[in-house]
C-alpha cells in the first residue's frame, strides 16, 4: 500500500520536496491548513522558503487530534531549519524547539519579538538568503527524512533540529530537551501533598568512601549529549578558566533576562565541566516550579494548620521595611499568596511553603517579602542524595553566618593533622601559584555536623588580601577540600577588578548599605583595610587544633540514606525541622537526577547585599553561641556583628 504524504505550504522548497517524493509515494499537495489534513495521510510536510511561526502554531493545532506525525522545513534569518519531527502525544513538539533555539540565541529578547510581529502579520514570502542551491539541500534532506519515517526507520530528526547556512552550507544537527511548561505538549501534574510525601529509600555508595550514589564516569555519558548545546541547550556555552590554581569550568545557563553562571572547581577540567553542568541543572530547577503546577493560593491565616510559619525561616527586621526604596512588605498572613506542598520529616507530613520561599527567582514582585536565595538547594543522583547535600548546604551557611554575628573565636585546624596527601598538595599549590596561605577554622554548631570556616591570605602586595568560603560534611576533609576550591575560585581572577574598583570598595568600608550585591561582600574584604573586622579569627595565640581533636562525628555507612537518617535524628532530638520542596523537572528526571530545596526553621539564610539580611525570628543566633560555650549568656542583638559579612 502505498504511503499518502501532505504537503502543506508554497514557494520553492515546497515545490522541490513534492518533485522528489511523488514518484514513490502519493503526495498530497495543499497551500493551508483551511481544509484539515486528509485523513489518510501518514506524514505532513510544513514547507515555507521563510520562517512563518503561526504556521507552525496551526499546524500543531490541527495535526495532534489527528495524530498525524509532522515535519517542517523553513528558512529563517538565512539558516535553513528541518526538525523537529514531532508526533502527537509524544513530549517534544515545534514550540518546545522554537523556545529552546530562541533561549540559546544570543539575541532572544529581539527574535522574541520579531516571532511576535511575524505571528501577527503570519510570515514572509521568502527568506532573503533563500537560494535554490540552499533549498534544494534542505528538501533531499526532507526527502531522505520523510523516506526514514515512512519505512518506519530511526529519524535523525527525532529530538533534533538541523541547521545549515545557506550561504555556506555549513550545517549541523542539534537535540534539545521538551519544555515541561509548553503550551503545547507539556502537562505538568497538579502539586499536591500525596506527590510530597517522601518515603526515604536504599541509595547505596558508589564505593565506601564516597558520598555519591551515582559516578562521574554514569553521568558523563548524558550530561553534555542531552544539556550543553550552543544552538538548542538549555545550557549553551561553556567556558575554561586558566588562571586560578585549579580547574575551573563555567557553563552559562541563558535566561529570558539575561545569563546565569554555573562553575565547576576540581583538579581536572574534564571533571569541572560535568560539576558545572550539574550545578547548571541546579540552577534551572531552583528558579520556578517546572515538575509540577501550583495550585494553592490563599492567606496563611486560612492555611495555618497546614502551612509553615515563614517567620520561622526568617525575615527582614520592621525598620528595614519601611526604609525607602527597600523592595520587600512585612508579610502579612491576610495576604493570599501561593503556595507549594515539601514535606516535614519532624512532622512526617505534607506542608505548605511559600512558592517564593521555595524557589529563589520568586522573591520580588508584589507577593515578596523576604529575599531568598538558591541557600539549601542540591542536586543529587537520587532524591536522598539531594537532600543529604541540600541540608549540608544549610548547615554550611549557618554556621558561616552564626560565627560571623556572633563573632566566635572558633578554634583554629592544623591542615596537615588531617594526614590527607591530597589536602596538603591542595594547600601548597595555593600557596606557591596564586600566593595565599590558608586558614582553617572548626565552626561546627550544636548539631555536631562538621563545619568549617576558610580564609585565605594574601601574601602578595596586590590583590584580594582575605577570602572567605565554608564547608559542611560529615567527613571534615571532604569540607575542607570543598571550601578551599571555593576560595581558589576568587584567586587572581578578580586582582584587576579589585584594583580597578579600590575606591569604591573604601566607600563601602566606610558606607555598609553601599554592599548591594553578592560580589560586594567578597570584594570589600579584599581590603587590607577591613582585616582588623576578621581579627576574632586571626588571632594568633591560640594553639592549633588537630581533627581528631576537633570532630567527633564517626559514622560512615554503604548506603547513603543511613547518613541522611544519622542526619535527620540529630535535628529531630534539637526540635528543628528540617522541609524538603522536591524541584525536580523532567528535564534532570530523564536521567535519574533530582533536585530539592531545603529549609531548616531556625537556622540562619545566606543573603547577599548588606540591606537585605534576615534574623528576625531566628533566636537561634542569640543563644547557640552559649550553649556552645563561647559567651557566658545569651547575646542580644546589638551585640551582634553590624557589619557585611565576607561570604563571597
Amino acid at each position: 500500500m502505498i504511503a499518502v504524504v501532505a504537503v502543506v505550504g508554497e514557494g520553492v522548497l515546497a515545490d522541490y520536496v513534492y518533485g522528489e517524493l511523488s514518484s514513490q509515494y502519493k503526495v498530497i499537495r495543499q497551500t493551508d491548513f483551511e481544509a484539515g489534513i486528509p485523513e489518510t495521510a501518514d506524514l505532513a510536510l510544513v514547507l515555507h522558503d521563510a520562517w512563518n511561526p503561526s504556521v507552525h502554531k496551526k499546524a500543531e493545532e490541527v495535526l495532534r487530534p489527528t495524530g498525524t506525525p509532522w515535519l517542517r522545513g523553513f528558512v529563517s534569518f538565512g539558516e535553513g531549519v528541518v526538525g523537529p519531527l514531532v508526533r502527537p502525544g509524544t513530549p517534544g513538539c515545534s514550540q518546545c524547539a522554537d523556545l529552546r533555539h530562541l533561549m540559546a540565541g544570543r539575541d532572544r529578547k529581539e527574535t522574541w519579538e520579531i516571532q511576535q510581529r511575524l505571528e501577527a502579520r503570519e510570515g514572509m514570502p521568502s527568506d532573503a538568503w533563500a537560494s535554490r542551491t540552499g533549498l534544494l539541500q534542505l528538501a533531499h534532506l526532507l526527502g531522505a527524512e520523510a523516506q526514514r519515517v515512512l519505512q518506519g526507520d530511526q529519524a535523525y530528526s527525532e529530538g533534533r533540529v538541523y541547521l545549515i547556512n545557506l550561504k555556506t552550507l555549513k550545517s549541523s544537527w542539534h537535540s534539545f530537551l521538551p519544555d515541561p511548561l509548553c503550551p503545547v505538549c507539556g502537562g505538568l501534574p497538579d502539586d499536591s501533598p500525596a506527590a510530597a510525601r517522601i518515603s526515604l529509600q536504599p541509595s547505596p555508595k558508589i564505593s565506601t568512601d564516597s558520598y555519591r550514589c551515582r559516578s562521574m564516569d554514569d553521568l558523563s555519558k548524558v550530561l553534555v549529549k542531552d544539556y550543553l548545546d550552543q544552538r538548542t541547550g538549555f545550557l549553551n556555552g561553556k567556558m575554561y578558566d586558566l588562571v586560578p590554581p585549579f580547574a575551573d569550568v563555567s557553563v552559562n545557563l541563558p535566561l529570558f533576562t539575561g545569563d546565569e553562571g554555573a562553575a565547576g572547581r576540581t583538579h581536572s577540567y574534564a571533571a569541572s565541566e560535568l560539576t558545572a553542568i550539574l550545578e547548571g541543572l541546579e540552577r534551572y530547577c531552583g528558579l520556578e516550579p517546572r515538575g509540577k503546577r501550583t495550585v494553592v493560593y490563599d492567606s496563611y491565616r486560612n492555611l495555618e494548620d497546614q502551612a509553615l510559619n515563614p517567620v520561622k525561616v526568617g525575615v527582614h527586621a520592621k525598620e528595614q521595611y519601611v526604609r525607602p526604596g527597600f523592595p520587600f512588605k512585612p508579610f502579612n498572613p491576610d495576604r493570599p499568596i501561593h503556595w507549594v506542598w515539601g514535606y516535614s520529616f519532624l512532622q512526617e507530613r505534607s506542608i505548605l511553603v511559600p512558592e517564593l520561599l521555595a524557589y529563589y527567582s520568586l522573591g520580588c514582585g508584589h507577593q515578596g517579602f523576604v529575599y531568598e536565595t538558591s541557600n539549601g538547594c542540591a542536586l543529587g543522583g537520587s532524591l536522598e542524595e539531594a537532600i543529604f547535600y541540600g541540608i549540608l548546604e544549610v548547615v554550611e551557611r549557618d554556621s558561616f553566618l552564626m560565627t560571623w554575628y556572633a563573632q566566635l573565636t572558633l578554634p583554629r585546624l592544623d591542615p596537615y593533622s588531617a594526614n590527607d596527601q591530597e589536602l596538603q598538595l591542595m594547600i601548597d599549590r595555593v600557596r606557591a601559584v596564586a600566593g595565599y596561605d590558608l586558614y582553617l577554622f572548626n565552626s561546627t554548631m550544636e548539631h555536631g555536623i562538621p563545619s568549617v570556616w576558610a580564609m585565605a591570605k594574601n601574601r602578595k602586595e596586590k590583590g584580594l588580601n582575605i577570602i572567605c568560603a565554608a564547608g559542611a560534611h560529615p567527613d571534615p576533609v571532604r569540607a575542607v577540600k570543598s571550601a578551599v576550591h571555593e576560595l581558589a575560585a576568587m584567586m587572581l581572577t578578580l586582582d584587576e577588578k579589585f584594583e580597578a574598583n579600590r575606591e569604591e570598595y573604601l566607600r563601602m568600608l566606610q558606607d555598609s548599605s553601599l554592599v548591594q550585591n553578592m560580589d560586594d561582600h567578597g570584594m570589600l574584604y579584599g581590603l587590607p583595610e577591613a582585616e582588623e573586622r576578621l581579627q576574632f579569627l586571626l588571632d594568633d595565640h591560640r594553639p592549633l587544633r588537630t581533627f581528631d581533636e576537633e570532630f567527633k562525628w564517626k559514622t560512615r555507612h554503604a548506603d547513603l540514606t543511613d547518613d541522611l537518617k544519622d542526619i535527620l535524628q540529630v535535628f529531630r532530638r534539637l526540635n528543628l525541622d528540617v522541609i524538603v520542596v522536591d524541584q525536580t523537572t523532567p528535564e534532570t528526571k530523564r536521567n535519574g537526577l533530582y533536585c530539592v530545596k531545603v529549609l531548616i526553621p531556625g537556622m540562619l539564610p545566606m543573603t547577599f547585599g548588606h540591606h537585605l539580611t534576615r534574623i528576625t525570628g531566628l533566636e537561634r543566633v542569640l543563644k547557640v553561641p552559649m550553649e556552645l560555650g563561647y559567651v557566658k549568656q545569651p547575646l542580644t542583638l546589638e551585640q551582634l556583628n553590624p557589619h557585611p559579612h565576607p561570604f563571597p
